[in-house]
């Protein structure tokens, strides 16, 4: 697991601030928010997130049977706050194998949502919603609708991308087959930060998906 930030948009290093600039810079992509390394599914790390997250921090509850949570991501820093949060999972999938998925919320213009789902991003771009939703889930008791992301991503996973509270909701998953469980499953997201929630959620082996994947789709 990488020990320094990189950048949210391809998960490359960043130049760090000093006395001329208080920025964190891509080479790539300019200045950017840091992405954090991931935090091990724990307790404490959740806490930690939802204390720091300026974003929804979503998690489907109840999970779906024999899913589990494996581990957290966030972009920022101590300065700005975490203005994008992730939530892996792990679970059986409709085909032979495990499936894993990322559910992020992010302010826009961020850019980590299009990169866990393979886009140049930062954002889902023009017209991703044009034409009826691919999928609806209820948010906070709110059906809310996602289209399918592309052209563009890999063949190996599936995006699904909307609005939520006024920032981007990605939801990533592979194998691609995965993408058929969001769209058909009674998903129901809770805001981990809201309180008075009774959540003990189970946690997994860290998802190495958390570390971002190359465009050709295989994870770092």
């Amino acid at each position: 697991m990488r020990t320094a930030p990189t950048c949210p948009r391809c998960f490359g290093p960043l130049h760090e601030p000093n006395v001329w600039s208080s920025s964190w810079r891509c080479a790539a992509h300019g200045d950017v928010l840091p992405f954090q390394p991931p935090h091990r599914p724990s307790q404490a790390a959740l806490d930690a997130l939802c204390e720091a997250a300026r974003v929804p921090v979503w998690l489907p509850w109840p999970l779906p049977t024999g899913w589990l949570v494996t581990g957290f991501a966030e972009v920022g820093d101590e300065r700005t706050g975490a203005r994008a949060s992730v939530v892996a999972l792990t679970g059986p999938s409709i085909t032979h194998g495990p499936a894993d998925m990322l559910i992020v919320a992010e302010e826009p213009g961020i850019g980590l949502g299009a990169a866990y789902a393979g886009l140049p991003g930062p954002d889902p771009g023009a017209g991703f919603d044009a034409g009826p939703p691919h999928a609806k889930i209820d948010v906070r008791g709110h059906p809310t609708a996602l289209w399918c992301a592309g052209p563009g991503v890999p063949d190996d996973r599936a995006v699904y991308v909307g609005e939520a509270l006024g920032n981007w909701l990605w939801t990533v998953a592979w194998p691609a087959e995965a993408g058929c469980f969001i769209a058909l499953a009674d998903l129901s997201l809770r805001d981990l930060r809201d309180q008075d929630q009774a959540v003990d959620p189970p946690f997994g082996a860290f998802s190495p998906r958390l570390d971002g994947p190359r465009l050709d789709g295989d994870v770092r």
